[in-house]
């Protein structure tokens, strides 16, 4: 930027590309509301606004130029998005947040009732310097009245009249804040820093986001887009020349390196103040590249395809027998997604493991493990939000499929009163279905059971409809029905003291509403299950 950032800017005074990450594809316009002095520094002001800054064109103030370099100081200015990705009408925000110095960049709530914004350290009719003389940026905020002005103008708390804090940014939940410094202990020129925002509009500790992040050059301008992207200036990392736009995913604990945003988005001059409505996939940033009609101009973009950033962990499953310990090779392990659907079907190896290589980060998955003469086993997990992490561990142990005379399966339980087949209980029910299909000769008998709640002959008929229920399920899925009948218990065979007349939980109760699965003819049955396909 030939003058304003270099001069208010600087008053803050091999890229790694993973598997499948983009920086995307960009068309960029320059806008018609540009000047030929510095435009530049855009905010969304919900979904068809932006706030940017611009040169004062209110002459009832005697001096309203810079003497460094000759031009208006800047004012924050509203405009409409055009669908054509075009800023009109264009106006002087209401208020008491411009003065006869600048002010730039911003950064709004999203309930549009709340900005930071940069200015000059000038408040309450004071011009502060540093002790060189210096006067530096500081953040301020201000809040919407009712009549549609900005007003409430606070300095924020942890500014410091000895350096320069400026460029906000909020987080989509409105909780931290992301703004840039010059301050003491930094490991550049300038950096980017982030502070919680507590429930009452207090600050938490600042924390610089490290040397990933931040270089000993200048890190400027961020932005946090959709998925915690952090979209920022640079000239320190590896890019075209001057400040290039780069952005990075911050994690949990970690941040990813940041990616080069390349053409057109930038140049071999200085692109800055990059920002974007995800759900749209085009927004802005600023630059002073050559072909603008000014000092720095203001560029729409479109993005098509748009950015991503993958990250990715392995998950590595071991299976072994839950009654022995030992390792079961060979077994069919899946990996589903949340909706259960299989992305990948394999099988372990001799020491009973296999490891599924970069599933995605932070994304709920569901590993299965089957094999003959078990029952299946099944995890839900979820992967961390954090890049560079060692393998998730899953260790399954697979049931035997019989204990005593009854199929090992969790008991099915039923809600009060009713017998429909709960997804839980479906999930069980299909381990029956398994095991009796190993086993071609076994015999099942289903028994159904209720609380004591209720009469004892309305519970004998409740029970009845509950075995029914669950043999139906079953013979659904294949089984013949003459390999399996059904018995109800009704309240007969309580497996706690919750009898008629004694007062329980309704947890207690619930263990009482069951359906349990017995071999029926366990004289003749061989535990030899069918041949492997």
């Amino acid at each position: 930027m030939k003058n304003v950032i270099i001069l208010i800017c600087l008053i803050f005074s091999g890229v790694y590309v993973a598997a499948q990450t983009t920086p995307g594809v960009y068309t960029v316009k320059n806008l018609d509301i540009n000047t030929k002095e510095s435009d530049f520094g855009t905010a969304f002001l919900g979904k068809d606004k932006v706030i940017f800054a611009a040169p004062t064109t209110n002459t009832m103030i005697v001096k309203k130029t810079w003497k460094e370099n000759g031009q208006q100081f800047l004012d924050l200015y509203t405009g409409l998005i055009t669908d054509d990705r075009q800023v009109i009408q264009k106006k002087r925000m209401p208020g008491d947040v411009n003065t006869k110095y600048h002010e730039a960049g911003v950064a709004v709530s999203k309930d549009l009732k709340t900005i930071y914004y940069t200015a000059n350290n000038f408040y309450e009719k004071k011009y502060l310097t540093d002790s060189s003389g210096v006067n530096n940026l500081q953040l301020f905020r201000a809040s919407l009245s009712v009549d549609g002005k900005w007003t409430e103008k606070e300095k924020l708390p942890f500014n410091h009249v000895e350096y320069s804090i400026g460029h906000p940014a909020l987080n989509h939940e409105d909780n931290k804040l992301y703004f840039v410094s010059d301050m003491p202990g930094g490991y550049g020129q300038t950096d980017i820093y982030v502070v919680d925002i507590k429930e009452d509009g207090s600050f938490g500790n600042i924390r610089n986001l490290g040397p990933r992040v931040n270089t000993e050059g200048r890190e400027m301008f961020p932005y946090i887009g959709k998925d915690n992207i952090l979209y920022f200036s640079s000239d320190g990392h590896p890019g075209y020349g001057k400040l290039d736009v780069f952005a990075s995913k911050i994690f949990d604990t970690t941040v990813s390196v940041p990616l080069n945003l390349e053409e057109p988005v930038n140049s071999i001059e200085d692109d800055f103040a990059f920002i974007i409505d995800d759900d749209k996939d085009r927004g802005f940033f600023s630059s002073n590249r050559d072909e603008g009609k000014g000092d720095d101009d203001i560029y729409s973009f479109l993005a098509d395809p748009g950015l991503h950033i993958y990250c990715g962990q392995d998950i590595t499953v071991n299976v072994r027998s839950e009654a022995t310990g030992e390792i079961v090779a060979g077994a069919t392990i899946e990996l589903r997604n949340e909706s259960g659907e299989v992305i990948e079907t394999v099988t372990a190896g001799p020491d009973g493991s296999y490891t599924f290589d970069l599933t995605l980060c932070d994304t709920p998955y569901t590993v299965f493990a089957t094999n003959k003469g078990f029952l299946n086993a099944e995890q839900t997990i979820r992967t961390v939000n954090d890049i560079d992490q060692a393998p998730y561990i899953v260790n399954l142990n697979l049931p035997a499929q019989f204990v005593s005379n009854k199929v090992n399966i969790n008991t099915i339980y039923f809600d009060f009163d009713k017998y429909n087949i709960r997804p839980d209980a479906a999930k069980e029910l299909d381990k029956v279905v398994q095991v009796m299909n190993e086993y071609p000769e076994l015999l099942i008998e289903a028994g159904s059971h209720t609380d004591s709640r209720g009469k004892d002959k309305y519970n004998m008929k409740l029970s009845e409809k509950r075995a029914k229920a669950t043999v139906d399920y079953i013979v659904s899925k294949g089984i013949d029905a003459s390999r399996i009948t059904y018995q109800g218990y009704g309240e007969t065979q309580l497996v706690n003291e919750c009898a008629n007349g004694v007062k329980c939980s309704s947890e207690a109760h619930q263990l009482n509403r069951r359906t349990e699965f017995k071999i029926a003819n366990e004289s003749g049955f061989e535990l030899v299950p069918s041949p492997q396909e």
